[in-house]
C-alpha cells in the first residue's frame, strides 16, 4: 500500500495543476475529461487500499511519513500518512462521489466562459479533502483543513462578477476563520501538552489517562470550535444556506463528501482525546440536536430548492454530531456515508431541475415537472424518501440507528428532539416534491419550456439512487450489528460507552427494543409524509399553507428569517466591527497620519523659508557677512 497510497492525492493534484495552468488551451470538454481521469484514478487506488485495509484485519493502521516537513529543535512534522478502516471509509466517500460530480458537471457547467477555472478548482477540492483524510499529524491536518476552505471559497464564488456570490464567498471564509482560529489553538495546545502533533503518540497517552482532564477538555473544546464552523453546527451555520451561489454540483461536493463531512471525521478521528473528555461530548451532544432542529425548521418554509437542500444537511449533520456525542461513533460514521450518496443525489437532482427550467430555483414557479423530467423527478423522489428515513433506504438505517441508540442509551431528551427533527425532515422533503414536480404548472409555458437532463446529468443521478437504495441494506443489517459496525469496530474499540462496545452491550440486531424503535421511525416519517402531501398535493382546506401561515405569522415569520440570526450577528458584531474598523481608520488618517505629515509638512515650510535666503549673489553673501561682523563687533562692545 505504501508503494501508490500517495498517487490517490497526487492524481487530482495534477489535473488542477494542469487544467490551471493550460486549460485555457483545452478544448470543448479536455479540461473536464481529465479531472475525471484524475478522480477516477483516486478511486480505483481507494478501492484497493478498502480491500487491503479489510483483508488486513484492522488491527493495526499503516502509518508512516513520505518526508520530514518541519524539523526546528524538538518540533518536528512530517507529511505523511494514516490508512485505517475510518480512511479507508472516507477515501471511498469523497472520492465517488467527487467522480460522480465531475460527470454531472459536464453537462451542468457546459458553456460557461469560466470552465477550465471550475475544472481546476473541483480537482483541487478533492486532492485537499484527501490530504486531510489521509494526515498523520494534527498540523497537516490543520493545514489541508484550510486548504479545504480555500476551495470552498473559490468555488462558491465561483460567479465572482455576481454581488450575491462573492459575499457568500466571503461570508464563508470569515465564518469559518472563527471555528479555524480555536482549532488552531487547540493545535498549538496539543503540541505544548503532548510534546508531538503525530497522531498515534497523541491517542496512546489521552488513552492511558496521563493528560489532566482538564487539559483534554479545553483542547478538545478548541478543536470542535473548528468542526462547528467547517460542519456548519449552530451557532456557526449561517455560512453554509448562503453557499448555495456557487454552481450546483459544487453544493453537492461541499455537502455530502468534503467541507462539511470534515468536522464528523475530526471528532471520529480524534476520539480517543474526546472519550478522555466526556464533558465536551456532551456539548457536542447538546450542540448537535439543536442544530438538527434549528435546521429542520428552517426547512419547513424555505422556497428555494437549493435552500433546503442546504438546511437538510445542517440538520443532518447535527445528527451525526449528537451521535458522537453520545458515543456512537460508528453510527456516525455509518450515516455520514449513506448521507453523502443521497445527499449528493438530492443537490444533484436540485440542479437538474434548474437546468430544465432556466435556472429557477423558487419551487413557487414550478410545478407539474413530473412529465417533462421523469428521470430527474423518480431520482429525486428515491433520495428524498432516503433523507426522509422510508425504509429499507439508506437514512432508515443510519439516521434512525442514531435515535435508537440514543433513546437506548438514556438520552430521551435528545431522542425526542431528533425524533421531532426526523418528523419536520420528512414533511418539508416531500413539500419540496410536491411544489417542484406535482400538480399544475406555476409557470409561463411560453417563456420556460422544461426539459429533461442530458445524460450526464441523469446517470450520476441513477447511479447515486441506486446507492441511495443499497447502502443501508448492505452495511446496517442487522441494526447495531451490521457489517459497517464490524468493519469499523477496530477504530474504536478502546470505547466503553455507546460506539461499538456499548452498541454490541445492547444486543444489536432485531431485538423487540429495535424493532419498537424502528417502527417508531417509520411512523414518524410516514406521518410527516401523510400530513406534507395533504397539505400541498391534496390541498385540503383546514390545512392551507397560507391559512396556517397567516394564523401562525409569528412563528412562520421566524422560521423564514431564519431564526434572525443573520440580523443578531450583523448588529452585534457586524456593524460594530466595521464602526470600529472606521473609527480606527479614522483615528489612523487623522491623528497617526496627521501627525506624521504634520512634521513632514513643517520640515518642508521651515526648509522653504530657508531657501529663500539661498539667492546664489554673492553680494548678498558678502552684505550678510558684514551685517554679522557689525552685529558681533556690537555685541562685543556692549559687553
Amino acid at each position: 500500500m505504501e508503494d501508490y497510497i500517495w498517487v490517490i492525492p497526487l492524481a487530482p493534484l495534477v489535473a488542477f495543476l494542469i487544467n490551471f495552468l493550460f486549460g485555457k488551451r483545452l478544448s470543448g470538454n479536455g479540461t473536464a475529461i481529465i479531472g475525471i481521469i484524475s478522480v477516477l484514478i483516486s478511486l480505483v487506488l481507494s478501492i484497493l487500499v478498502f480491500t487491503q485495509v479489510l483483508g488486513a484485519g484492522g488491527e493495526e493502521a499503516l502509518n508512516f511519513d513520505l518526508y520530514e516537513w518541519i524539523a526546528s529543535g524538538d518540533f518536528r512534522v512530517g507529511i505523511g500518512f494514516y490508512v485505517d478502516r475510518l480512511a479507508a471509509i472516507m477515501l471511498l466517500v469523497v472520492t465517488s462521489v467527487s467522480l460522480l460530480v465531475h460527470i454531472y458537471s459536464i453537462g451542468y457547467m457546459h458553456g460557461d466562459p469560466g470552465q477550465y477555472r471550475f475544472f481546476a478548482y473541483l480537482p483541487l477540492f478533492t486532492f485537499s479533502m484527501l490530504m486531510l483524510v489521509l494526515s498523520n499529524n494534527f498540523l497537516e491536518l490543520y493545514v489541508f483543513w484550510e486548504a479545504v476552505g480555500l476551495c470552498s471559497y473559490l468555488l462558491i464564488g465561483f460567479w465572482y462578477y455576481k454581488k450575491s456570490a462573492s459575499d457568500a464567498a466571503m461570508k464563508a471564509f470569515i465564518v469559518n476563520r472563527v471555528g479555524d482560529f480555536g482549532f488552531g489553538l487547540g493545535v498549538i495546545l496539543l503540541f505544548l501538552t503532548f510534546g508531538t502533533l503525530a497522531y498515534e503518540p497523541i491517542f496512546e497517552r489521552a488513552g492511558e489517562g496521563e493528560i489532566a482532564g482538564s487539559a483534554l477538555t479545553l483542547i478538545t473544546l478548541l478543536l470542535f470550535t473548528g468542526s462547528m464552523g467547517k460542519s456548519a453546527q449552530w451557532p456557526l451555520h449561517t455560512w453554509l444556506p448562503d453557499a448555495m451561489e456557487g454552481p450546483t454540483p459544487v453544493s453537492a461536493l461541499i455537502h455530502a463528501a468534503t467541507m462539511v463531512t470534515a468536522g464528523v471525521y475530526l471528532v471520529a478521528r480524534a476520539n480517543p482525546l474526546y472519550d478522555a473528555a466526556p464533558g465536551t461530548l456532551t456539548v457536542v451532544a447538546v450542540i448537535g440536536v439543536v442544530t438538527a432542529l434549528i435546521g429542520a425548521t428552517i426547512g419547513l418554509v424555505q422556497n428555494d430548492i437549493k435552500r433546503v437542500m442546504a438546511y437538510s444537511t445542517i440538520s443532518q449533520l447535527g445528527f451525526m454530531f449528537f451521535a458522537l456525542g453520545i458515543g456512537a461513533y460508528v453510527s456516525a460514521i455509518f450515516h455520514l456515508f449513506t448521507h453523502a450518496f443521497f445527499k449528493a443525489l438530492l443537490f444533484l437532482g436540485a440542479g437538474s431541475v434548474m437546468h430544465g427550467v432556466g435556472g429557477e430555483t423558487d419551487m413557487r414557479r414550478m410545478g407539474g415537472l413530473r412529465k417533462y423530467m421523469p428521470q430527474t423527478f423518480w431520482t429525486l423522489t428515491i433520495g428524498s424518501l432516503a433523507l426522509a428515513g422510508v425504509p429499507p433506504l439508506a437514512g432508515f438505517w443510519s439516521k434512525d440507528e442514531i435515535l435508537g441508540l440514543a433513546f437506548v442509551e438514556g438520552h430521551y431528551v435528545i431522542w425526542a428532539l431528533g425524533t421531532l427533527a426526523s418528523f419536520f425532515t420528512a414533511f418539508y422533503i416531500t413539500r419540496l416534491i410536491a411544489l417542484t414536480f406535482l400538480g399544475e404548472p406555476r409557470f409561463d409555458t411560453h417563456q420556460i419550456h422544461p426539459h429533461e437532463s442530458p445524460a450526464t446529468m441523469t446517470v450520476p443521478l441513477w447511479i447515486l439512487a441506486i446507492l441511495s437504495i443499497v447502502t443501508g441494506l448492505a452495511l446496517g443489517i442487522p441494526p447495531e450489528a451490521g457489517p459497517i459496525h464490524s468493519f469499523l469496530e477496530p477504530v474504536f474499540a478502546h470505547h466503553e460507552v455507546g460506539g461499538v462496545a456499548g452498541e454490541a452491550q445492547h444486543a444489536g440486531g432485531f431485538t423487540p427494543m429495535t424493532i419498537a424503535l424502528m417502527l417508531t421511525a417509520t411512523a414518524v416519517s410516514l406521518l410527516g409524509i401523510a400530513l406534507a402531501y395533504l397539505m400541498y398535493v391534496r390541498r385540503l382546506p383546514a390545512l392551507d399553507p397560507q391559512v396556517l401561515a397567516g394564523r401562525f405569522a409569528g412563528v412562520y415569520k421566524m422560521l423564514y428569517n431564519k431564526y434572525y440570526f443573520d440580523e443578531i450577528y450583523n448588529a452585534l458584531i457586524v456593524r460594530p466591527s466595521r464602526a470600529l474598523g472606521d473609527g480606527l481608520w479614522r483615528f489612523d488618517a487623522r491623528v497617526v497620519d496627521g501627525a506624521v505629515n504634520g512634521v513632514a509638512e513643517g520640515v518642508s515650510d521651515t526648509s522653504g523659508a530657508l531657501r529663500r535666503a539661498q539667492t546664489g549673489f554673492v553680494g548678498n553673501y558678502a552684505l550678510a557677512i558684514g551685517v554679522g561682523l557689525v552685529g558681533l563687533l556690537a555685541a562685543i562692545a556692549f559687553l
